[in-house]
């Protein structure tokens, strides 16, 4: 893959998106990484058009086997516009711990742990790939009910009501802070 500057990029390597100021909050054990994108429960997508950010919340599933970040939103819309522009785009989520009170104003902080990944997203336009996206999303969300059990299955109908996506992951990077330092 070739990244925005148009050298190969390598998937999970540290280059200028993702090279850490502060090495001691980075996290360096990859599965920590794939746990922090598996657990959380939403994750903010930043796309640009025209040089103006854009940054939204959304529901979506990381794919470990396909190293793939699946999401969706309606079929018209700034996102989809903005990714049909711009397919590079960033992604983030995010989990806090405990907030750290100090003796001075400026030593005040908290915990958290957070993962930033960058790649392009493309539009799944394949119906199997489509399913494949929005049931993962099912799956994560409501791994108690069971598709064709507890609800209907995903139709041609449903695909033609939302536009489904994959990120194709390039490169990613953790940062945490524990305790007080």
């Amino acid at each position: 893959m070739v990244d925005l500057f148009g050298r190969v990029a390598i998937l999970h390597s540290a280059d200028d998106r993702t090279r850490m100021r502060r090495h001691d909050r980075e996290i360096k054990d990859q599965s920590e990484i794939k746990g922090l994108l598996c657990d959380s429960q939403f994750g903010f997508i930043a796309t640009v058009s025209e040089n103006q950010p854009f940054i939204h919340a959304n529901f979506f599933w990381y794919d470990e086997k396909n190293q793939r970040i699946y999401f969706h939103t309606a079929l018209k819309g700034r996102a989809r516009i903005n990714i049909e522009t711009n397919p590079h785009i960033c992604f983030s989520v995010a989990k806090m711990g405990r907030l750290l009170p100090a003796d001075t104003a400026i030593k005040f902080s908290t915990e958290y742990a957070s993962v930033t990944v960058f790649g392009s997203a493309r539009i799944a336009d394949d119906p199997s790939e489509q399913r494949y996206g929005l049931q993962g999303l099912l799956d994560k969300y409501f791994p108690q009910y069971h598709s064709g059990d507890d609800y209907s299955p995903i139709t041609d109908a449903d695909l033609q009501r939302t536009s489904v996506f994959a990120m194709e992951i390039e490169s990613w990077s953790g940062k945490q802070k524990m305790g007080g330092s």
